[in-house]
C-alpha cells in the first residue's frame, strides 16, 4: 500500500499540523497520498513560510515556516499531511532583501499567491465588491482532475481551414436580450453554440480568461457616472486559474468544471478553442502597484528591471515579464502545457509576442529561447502558436517574428490595407493583391498560413463603426479622449455617428459587406470580430477596455435589425468553407500546373486578363482555377472576384470559361437584402456571360461551374 511507504509518514509537526520534506517538482499544490505537497521556487528568499486558510475565512488557521533543510537549491518544498482539499486556501510568506536598487522587494507582512495555483479564489463573482481590508485577496487553491472528458480531445483542424471569431466570455452574452440563464459566463456560451454553427465559426477566441481583477484601476465615467473596470482582462493576477467571475459556479470554486465543460460541447460541434494569453506583464503593475504574487516572490527573476531597479514597461501597463530568464520561460512552458493537456485547448495568441523575445535588457534577441521552446515543445506540437507580433515600446515584427516554422501572426498589414482601400484610398491595388493572396510580401518562407487575416479586433472599431465615424469617440473612458489610436483609416460615409438617411445606411450596410468578403476570400486564416455579423456598435468609441456595459455587449437583438449583414456574413463563410480553392496552405505559382488551361490564380481589371496597376486605379478582379485548389489534390469551381472602390459603377469583361461551365452569383454587395449573396448550391446563372456591371463601391463574387 503506498499509504505505508515511509514517504508518506509525517517527520515534523508545528502547531498541530503534521508534514515532511516535499519533492520539488512539479511547482505549485499537488495532491499526493495523505497530503498536499507545495512547492515554490525563490532565488533570493531568505525563508519562506506556508500559510493556510479555511476557505473563506479571514485569518489562517496555521502557519508553518519551512524548515531551511527542507529546501532544494532555490525551491522550498514540503508535504503537509491531513488536510481538507475541498476547503484549502494557501499563500505564502518571503522574507528577505528590501533593496529595490538591487531589484529585491520581499515584504514578509504581505501574504502571496502561488504562481502555480490552479485556482485562484477571492474574485468569486464578478463585480462583485471586494472586501478591501482583506489580508489576503487572491487565494490560491487546489484543482482536482476528476473531470470526465469522454472521447475528447483537441480537433487539430488544419490552421487553413479555420475561421476565427474573437470573442469575449462576458460579452458575448451579458446582454439581456441574450435570453440564455446565466448571462456572461462559460455556462451561457454552451447555450449559443447552435448560433456559432450557423454562422459557420470553427474556432472561437476568448479575451483573456486567467484570474484576473476586473476592480484594477475602477473609477467613474465623467460622461455616464458608470462605474469604468478592468473589462478586457489584459492583466493577470495568475496565469494556470480560469476567472471565477466567468463562472456560474465560481461561487461554488466550479469554474474548473464549467469551462473544461464548455470546451468539450464546443469540440462536439466541431469548434476549436484558442486562448488570448498575456505573458509580457502582469497586474502587479509598476513600482507602485500591488504585490500579489511574483514580486513578493522573487522580484528580480520575474520582471525585467532598469540598472536602477525600475521596472521596463515595453508591455505599456507598468511592468514586463522576463520571459527569456530561464525560470520564468519554464513558467510560461508549464503553464502552456497544463491548458493543452488538462483544458484541451487547441492553440494560443499570445498579446504583444514581440516582448516575448526581448533579452532581459530589453533588446530584441535573434533567437529567442522562449519562442523557440514553444515551437518545439512536444506538448504543444498540435497548437495554433498566433503571435500579436509588435508591443508597446516600438518593436514591430510583422513578417519577421521569429517563427520556426510554427508560428502565425495577427497580420496587421492586412487590416491596413484592407481599410485604406475600402475608403477607396489611391496607390492600394498593388498591396490590396498581396494581402487577398496571403501576403507573399512578408512569409515568403512560411506560407500564407501565417498570416492572420483581420480587419477589425477588440483593440479599435468595431467593423459598423469604421464606416460610421472619422474619429474616435472615447470621451466615456475619462481620459479626455487622449486614449486608443488616432490612425484608424476609418470613413464615415458622409456623416459621423448614427443618422436616418437611407443613402448613408445603405452604404454602411454595403461596407460592411464589402469587407466580410474580401475576408473570405483573401488567402490566409479570416478572423471576425464578435457581433461584426451583426453591425454591432461601440458609438465611435474605439479602446472599450474599461466598458462593462452595451458598447462592449452583443445585442442579439441587432439579429433581427440588421439580418441582411447577418444574411451575408453567413453566406460568405459558408462560401469560404465549402471552396477549398479559397484555403491554400501554400502560395500560388501563378501558371498551369493542373493543365486545366488556367493558371492557379491570374488577375484581371475592367477588360479580361488586363488589369490595371496604376497608382490612380481602384479596382481589380481576378481568377482562381478549381483545378489547382490544395495544389491539385481536390477539385473545385472557378472563382471570380471583382472589386470595384471606385465611386462609380465599372464594367468588368468575364474571362470567359471552359466548355460546358457557365457564370453564376454568389455574391453582389450593390444589391439589397435577399439579392446581396446567395447560398452554396442556390447560386443563380448570370444572363450575360461575358461582361458585368459592377456598381460603385461594390464586390461581386462568381463561380464558373
Amino acid at each position: 500500500m503506498i499509504e505505508n511507504r515511509i514517504d508518506y509518514y509525517p517527520t515534523h509537526e508545528h502547531q498541530g499540523i503534521k508534514f515532511r520534506r516535499g519533492h520539488a517538482l512539479p511547482f505549485g499544490a499537488t495532491m499526493v497520498a495523505n497530503g498536499v505537497n507545495f512547492s515554490i521556487y525563490s532565488s533570493a528568499a531568505t525563508s519562506c513560510t506556508l500559510v493556510l486558510f479555511e476557505r473563506g475565512e479571514a485569518e489562517p488557521f496555521a502557519e508553518i515556516p519551512i524548515p531551511d533543510e527542507f529546501r532544494i537549491g532555490n525551491v522550498y518544498c514540503m508535504i503537509v499531511f491531513e488536510l481538507d482539499y475541498e476547503r484549502l486556501e494557501y499563500g505564502y510568506r518571503m522574507d528577505g532583501p528590501y533593496n529595490p536598487a538591487q531589484g529585491h522587494r520581499f515584504d514578509p507582512t504581505k501574504i502571496l499567491s502561488d504562481p502555480y495555483a490552479k485556482v485562484t479564489g477571492g474574485r468569486d463573482t464578478w463585480l462583485a465588491k471586494p472586501n478591501w481590508d482583506n489580508i489576503y485577496p487572491y487565494r490560491s487553491r487546489l484543482a482536482f482532475e476528476d473531470f470526465d472528458w469522454e472521447n475528447d480531445h483537441p480537433l487539430e483542424t488544419p490552421i487553413e481551414d479555420l475561421v476565427i471569431y474573437e470573442m469575449h466570455v462576458r460579452g458575448f452574452t451579458q446582454h439581456p436580450s441574450s435570453g440564455v440563464k446565466n448571462r456572461g459566463t462559460f455556462s451561457a456560451i454552451r447555450a449559443k453554440i447552435p448560433y456559432l454553427k450557423e454562422l459557420g465559426i470553427n474556432c472561437i477566441e476568448l479575451l483573456p480568461i486567467y484570474e484576473f481583477d476586473e476592480w484594477e484601476n475602477s473609477r467613474e465615467s465623467p460622461t455616464t457616472g458608470e462605474v469604468l473596470v478592468n473589462y478586457w482582462g489584459y492583466s493577470t493576477v495568475n496565469f494556470f486559474s480560469p476567472k471565477a467571475g466567468y463562472a456560474a459556479t465560481g461561487k461554488f470554486g466550479m469554474q474548473v468544471d464549467e469551462l473544461k465543460t464548455l470546451i468539450k460541447e464546443l469540440h462536439k460541434a466541431g469548434i476549436e478553442v484558442i486562448l488570448d494569453v498575456v505573458f509580457n506583464h502582469t497586474a502587479e503593475g509598476d513600482h507602485r502597484g500591488h504585490t500579489i504574487s511574483f514580486r513578493g516572490i522573487d522580484n528580480k527573476t520575474y520582471y525585467m528591471l532598469t540598472p536602477e531597479g525600475y521596472y521596463f514597461n515595453f508591455s505599456g501597463t507598468g511592468n514586463t515579464l522576463n520571459c527569456n530568464n530561464p525560470v520564468v520561460r519554464n513558467m510560461v512552458l508549464d503553464c502552456l502545457r497544463y491548458w493543452a493537456a488538462d483544458y484541451h485547448i487547441d492553440g494560443f495568441r499570445f498579446d504583444l509576442a514581440a516582448i516575448l523575445g526581448r533579452a532581459p535588457d530589453g533588446s530584441p534577441l535573434s533567437n529567442p529561447p522562449l519562442l523557440e521552446s514553444l515551437a518545439y515543445d512536444p506538448i504543444l506540437a498540435k497548437c495554433k502558436l498566433i503571435a500579436e507580433a509588435w508591443d508597446a515600446g516600438g518593436l514591430y515584427q510583422v513578417g519577421s517574428f521569429p517563427a520556426y516554422g510554427r508560428w502565425a501572426e495577427w497580420n496587421g498589414k492586412y487590416r491596413d490595407a484592407a481599410r485604406k482601400f475600402l475608403k477607396s484610398e489611391s496607390g492600394m491595388v498593388r498591396e490590396m493583391v498581396q494581402r487577398l493572396i496571403g501576403s507573399p510580401d512578408l512569409y515568403s518562407q512560411r506560407g500564407p498560413t501565417a498570416s492572420i487575416n483581420f480587419i477589425t479586433c477588440h483593440d479599435g472599431f468595431s467593423l459598423y463603426d469604421l464606416f460610421a465615424y472619422n474619429e474616435k469617440h472615447n470621451e466615456a473612458n475619462g481620459e479626455n479622449n487622449n486614449d486608443g489610436a488616432n490612425d484608424n483609416n476609418s470613413w464615415n460615409c458622409g456623416w459621423e455617428g448614427e443618422t436616418d438617411d437611407p443613402a448613408i445606411n445603405f452604404l454602411r450596410h454595403k461596407q460592411v459587406k464589402n469587407a466580410f468578403a474580401i475576408l473570405m476570400v483573401s488567402q490566409g486564416i479570416p478572423m471576425v470580430l464578435m457581433g461584426d455579423e451583426v453591425g454591432r456598435t461601440q458609438k465611435g468609441n474605439n479602446n472599450t477596455y474599461c466598458q462593462d456595459n452595451e458598447l462592449n455587449w452583443f445585442d442579439w437583438s441587432q439579429l433581427e435589425a440588421n439580418a441582411d449583414l447577418y444574411q451575408f456574413a453567413r453566406r460568405m463563410i459558408q462560401f469560404r468553407r465549402h471552396h477549398p480553392v479559397l484555403r491554400s496552405p501554400t502560395f500560388f505559382q501563378y501558371w498551369d500546373y493542373a493543365s486545366s488551361g488556367f493558371p492557379d490564380i491570374s488577375f484581371h481589371g475592367t477588360k479580361a486578363w488586363n488589369c490595371d496597376w496604376s497608382e490612380s486605379s481602384r479596382s481589380f478582379a481576378f481568377l482562381l482555377c478549381g483545378d489547382h485548389a490544395k495544389q491539385g489534390i481536390v477539385k473545385d469551381d472557378m472563382v471570380y472576384v471583382a472589386m470595384n472602390m471606385y465611386w462609380n459603377g465599372l464594367h468588368f469583361e468575364l474571362p470567359a470559361l471552359p466548355e460546358g461551365k457557365r457564370w453564376h452569383l454568389v455574391a453582389n454587395t450593390d444589391m439589397g437584402y435577399g439579392e446581396d449573396s446567395y447560398d452554396v448550391g442556390q447560386e443563380p446563372e448570370l444572363e450575360h456571360q461575358t461582361d458585368f456591371l459592377v456598381g460603385a463601391r461594390s464586390i461581386v463574387i462568381l463561380i464558373g461551374k
